[in-house]
Formats: C-alpha cells, sequence, structure tokens
C-alpha cells in the first residue's frame, strides 16, 4: 500500500544537521557532528530545516476520496501524479477489487436489506462499465461515472515537516477512518526505511493532543483533557 522510494532521503536529522551546518559555518565533514546539530534544530523546533529531507512514495489502494484531502496538504511544494482515469484501464470484474469498503458497510452487510441494495448497486454499476465499453464509449468518458470510494493510485514527493504537520491533525480520532489509516501506514513504511526516520515517527509523528498537551477538538475523544479542563 505504502512503497518508500529510493530518493527520499535515507537520514533525515543528519541531512537537517548538514543544511544548518552550512549557514552556521559549522563542520559538515563529520556525520556524527551533523546528526547532533539535526537533533539541536529539532528540539529547538527550527522548523525551516525540517524541510530539507525529501520523502518519495506510491500511495496505492486508497480511495479517490481520501486521495482528495490528501492534496489539501499543499505546505512545502509537494507535487504528485495520479492514476490516470483517461489511460488506465478498469481492471476485474469483482467490484471490491476497485473500491474501498468502508468497516461500516462491511458491518452493514449484516443486515439483509443493506446486503441486498448493496448488491443491487454493485451489479448495476458494473454492467454500466461492461454496457459502456461494449457501445464503444471511450474510457475517459466512462470514469465520469466512478465513484469517490473508487481506489486509485498517485507517486507523491513532499518534505519532512508538510509530512509530520500533517501528521498532528490526520492522526487524531476524529479524522476520517481512511486517512487516519493511511498516516499510520505512512509512519509504519518510513519507520522501516531508516532508523532516524524510526525516531521521526515515534517523537515527532502523533496526534495535535500528543504535541500540545490538551484537545483542540469541539468534540473530543477524552484522550487529553480540553484545555479548559486543564
Amino acid at each position: 500500500m505504502i512503497t518508500i522510494l529510493p530518493e527520499t532521503t535515507k537520514n533525515p536529522i543528519t541531512k537537517i544537521g548538514l543544511m544548518a551546518g552550512v549557514c552556521w559555518n559549522g563542520d559538515t565533514t563529520d556525520p556524527e557532528k551533523n546528526y547532533k546539530r539535526g537533533m539541536d534544530c529539532i528540539l529547538c523546533e527550527h522548523g525551516r530545516t525540517f524541510e530539507y529531507p525529501d520523502v518519495e512514495l506510491v500511495i496505492d489502494g486508497y480511495s479517490a476520496r481520501c486521495i482528495r484531502e490528501w492534496y489539501t496538504h499543499i505546505g512545502g511544494g509537494p507535487t504528485r501524479l495520479q492514476s490516470s482515469t483517461r489511460y488506465v484501464k478498469w481492471e476485474g470484474n469483482n467490484f471490491a477489487d476497485n473500491f474501498v469498503i468502508p468497516p461500516s458497510v462491511e458491518k452493514a452487510k449484516e443486515n439483509e436489506e443493506a446486503k441486498t441494495c448493496l448488491a443491487d448497486f454493485e451489479k448495476s454499476f458494473m454492467n454500466l462499465i461492461d454496457s459502456m465499453e461494449k457501445a464503444g464509449v471511450p474510457k475517459e468518458d466512462i470514469a465520469m461515472f466512478y465513484p469517490l470510494g473508487m481506489k486509485t493510485k498517485i507517486v507523491d514527493k513532499r518534505n519532512m515537516r508538510n509530512l509530520v504537520e500533517m501528521s498532528h491533525q490526520r492522526l487524531c480520532t476524529r479524522a476520517y477512518w481512511e486517512y487516519r489509516k493511511l498516516m499510520k501506514d505512512i509512519c509504519s513504511a518510513l519507520s522501516e526505511y531508516s532508523e532516524e526516520w524510526k525516531w521521526i515517527v515515534d517523537n515527532l509523528m502523533k496526534p495535535k493532543c500528543e504535541v500540545v498537551g490538551f484537545c483542540k477538538e469541539k468534540k473530543s475523544c477524552g484522550r487529553k483533557p480540553k484545555l479548559e479542563d486543564k
């Protein structure tokens, strides 16, 4: 689901210290000194330096709805390419293979009426795609009927600061379930990429209540006290 590309900065803390050292006329030839300087920048929250480590990744199998929300985090000059609805052919005949099914919908299938309605929708949708293809309608026009739940794939590039600040909002229990899962999957993939990324994920990429010590949400999950209570 998440693939960290080799172009991603392997040692982000050291990279931060290297960039800061250039501006401070420090010794940038020693990786240990760069690492220490990078940690100083992080602990002092010199956020501009966080923009130097790059993250390039493939995000695959999430809904178009979720990816549309991903696009709203535009700070730090990210860029991305998305799976084309003009040239990419619809794959398979199984509805579930091509759509993200929310847990609440899966649970609703226990109700016979809801299960029947969903099955009717799946059948009618697949029949629509099939009949349009047979009628010679171009894929780019058939794509107008695709719902937001359709799975998609993007190649994404952004910096560490953008991801860290995004995690504060999107790891919150108030965030939409699929986006929260996407954020957790990215954290897991980065943790496996290198030890320095694991430190960043463990210490910096967390819900905003963990960052400030209280809940800012109007409807709190109760994980942390509200500011007025604190």
